[in-house]
């Protein structure tokens, strides 16, 4: 692993998905089916379940015990975060009534001091803040995030309120000179973190940092800490955050806590964390991720085992895992600038975590394997359903990950057709991007520039990892690479501008092939199909001719791709022929499992290519 070196903070200020408006084939459609069909299923799971009737019985509205985990708080908390979003994009009076009443009920659930946890409210009044692993900081960090989305969404303070009585409640009994405290399941960090950015109370950071600091210096106890097959690296508490270097535990929480790392350091603005933090990327992302996004390999501890440990049919990569990596990821661009991030965010939007979520909006992968003989699908819901309660609150606010504003301009980060909305620079100058594109099935994008005004800044536009190739024009007139500078996986383009400018991007996006690193043992003398940010897979219902893990692919094979609007939602197929030239389609990884059962791989045996070796 390369030994890392701190890099210069660049604090990027984030675009908010509130300003961002998206109207691709691609993209809206999704939104608005995971309004229509996703949330209505989350919301009616949740009253099914009991979990919101545990806040009724918490309140003492309603005779009752406590039903179901002890962290199911959190699922009803997501899809109310997820639904603030969808009334950010497409105000529906009906499905915020509702939202109005869940409030209500979490806001009267809450205790004289603050408190605010169903399961040790109804359950186990007398044991709050004995177990770490028991969840109630998780809990109360995404009510807080549901608070701040459903704040901003309708300016209503009922969560809100709730929200800081809940962060003034832990802020009384844990910091400095009071108790320690290590959250079993981190969450909470980069909540409160969120929570200070809207009220603008330091103390919030200043939590998160000091429950950051509680971290490796063995105040952990609880069942992670007894279990010895587990232990505290379980939940990252085995070295000070600080001292990190390698990516362990549980996924999600180990995503969760570098992210929450990551904005301590925006908003701190002290670097103290980022060694660590581009020591422990670099493990995860070079040794520890999938083709697709997914981490996580083992069901044992829904995480990590060791390097290269990368097996495909028993693969985990929870989808909670790659929704968690996209959340990091966005903030360590916006922290230091460098679109190697903005990739990673890329390739979970379009293989990790979409493939979570079934084409019709109603059905969840909680885990995402990268072969199947035909026998795991896309179910309704689970006893534990942090999948698809993360999925509806992370669909709906894509837009947050398309822009940002570096000190100079604006930079362009995911090619998602629609406009945003920016103040550039230090000045008070308004501009709207408007985005053309038929991504992520071509490569075009066209970028109208509408400023109130002429003026000088600079527009930086991701050129993708994948991409060996790119066209800039600048109105019709091609931009000579001598006048484009390259920084950091960015085009920069620095210039006046004036109303109508319009900047086309042209991303050479042919059908590649992969290989993995000779170190991944599962995947030796096997390839991977990738076109643009699409990482395409081999499924038995295009395919009933072959038989699994049977076949082979000449990495020399030439795959004829084209758009078909009657499969699967509109994809682009890839059609080639195996080594032995039987025909072979590849569908998009994220759409499998939407037909008939059968197999699926996305690593195809490598079929020897006997032209090399013509006379």
């Amino acid at each position: 692993m390369s030994t890392q070196t701190a890099a210069p903070l660049r604090n990027w200020g984030h675009v908010p998905f509130a300003s961002v408006k998206i109207s691709d084939d691609f993209w809206r459609p999704r939104i608005s089916l995971l309004k229509d069909v996703t949330l209505r299923v989350c919301l009616d799971k949740c009253e099914q379940t009991g979990r919101i009737a545990n806040f009724v019985k918490a309140a003492g509205l309603a005779e009752g015990e406590f039903q179901g985990i002890y962290f199911d708080d959190s699922d009803v908390y997501k899809v109310l975060e997820g639904a603030s979003y969808s009334l950010m994009i497409d105000r529906d009076p009906e499905l915020e009534a509702e939202i109005d009443r869940i409030a209500e009920l979490i806001a009267s659930a809450q205790e004289e001091d603050g408190y605010l946890c169903t399961y040790f409210t109804l359950k186990e009044p007398d044991r709050k803040w004995t177990d770490m692993e028991k969840h109630e900081m998780y809990c109360g960090g995404h009510l807080i995030e549901a608070a701040v989305a459903y704040y901003e969404a309708t300016g209503k303070r009922t969560l809100i309120d709730a929200a800081c009585r809940l962060a003034d409640h832990y802020d009384s009994l844990f910091g400095p000179g009071k108790r320690h405290w290590v959250e079993g399941h981190e969450e909470i960090e980069l909540a409160l973190v969120k929570l200070y950015r809207v009220t603008k109370e330091e103390r919030y950071w200043k939590l998160s940092l000091w429950l950051l600091e509680e971290r490796g210096r063995g105040h952990g106890v609880g069942a992670i800490w007894d279990k010895e097959e587990w232990g505290p690296g379980y939940c990252q508490d085995d070295v000070p955050v600080k001292d990190i270097r390698h990516v362990k535990g549980h996924a999600v929480r180990a995503m969760y806590l570098y992210a929450a790392m990551t904005d301590v350091v925006h908003a701190s603005g002290n670097p103290d964390y980022l060694d660590a933090l581009l020591r422990v990327w670099s493990h995860t992302v070079e040794r520890n991720m999938y083709i697709t996004g997914g981490i996580g390999p083992s069901r044992h501890n829904e995480g990590f085992t060791h390097d290269y440990d990368l097996p495909n049919e028993s693969a985990y990569c929870e989808t909670c895992a790659a929704i968690a990596m996209a959340f990091w990821n966005h903030r360590m661009n916006l922290l230091l600038g460098d679109a190697k991030y903005a990739d990673v965010v890329e390739r979970e939007m379009y293989n990790g975590s979409l493939a979570g979520l079934s084409l019709s909006g109603d059905k969840f992968f909680y885990v995402n394997p990268l072969a199947s003989k035909g026998d795991h699908h896309r179910v309704e819901w689970f006893d534990c359903s942090c999948c698809p309660t993360n999925l509806a609150r992370f669909l709906p606010s894509i837009g947050n990950y398309v822009y940002a504003r570096s000190q100079k301009g604006i930079v362009v980060n995911q090619y998602i057709q629609g406009t945003g909305d920016f103040r550039v620079g230090g000045s008070d100058t308004n501009v709207r991007l408007k985005q053309t594109t038929a991504y992520p099935w071509q490569g075009d994008i066209a970028l109208e520039v509408v400023p109130e005004r002429d003026e000088a800044f600079e527009i930086r536009m991701r050129i993708p990892g994948w991409c060996r190739g790119y066209r800039l024009a600048v109105n019709g007139e091609p931009v000579p690479a001598f006048e484009v500078r390259l920084e950091s996986g960015y085009a920069v383009l620095e210039r006046n501008w004036s109303q109508g400018d319009v900047v086309l991007l042209q991303l050479d996006m042919p059908v590649e092939v992969v290989r993995a690193r000779a170190e991944v043992e599962a995947d030796r003398g096997m390839i991977a199909i990738q076109r643009g940010p699409v990482v395409y897979c081999v499924e038995h219902a295009d395919n009933p001719h072959l038989e699994y893990q049977s076949f082979a692919v000449r990495a020399g094979e030439a795959f004829a791709y084209e758009y078909r609007a009657d499969v699967l939602g509109g994809v682009v197929l890839l059609a080639g022929s195996t080594g032995e030239g039987k025909p072979c389609t590849l569908i998009p990884y994220y759409a499998w499992d939407n037909r008939q059962p059968g197999f699926m791989q996305v690593w195809i045996t490598e079929a020897e290519d006997r032209s090399l070796y013509a006379w």
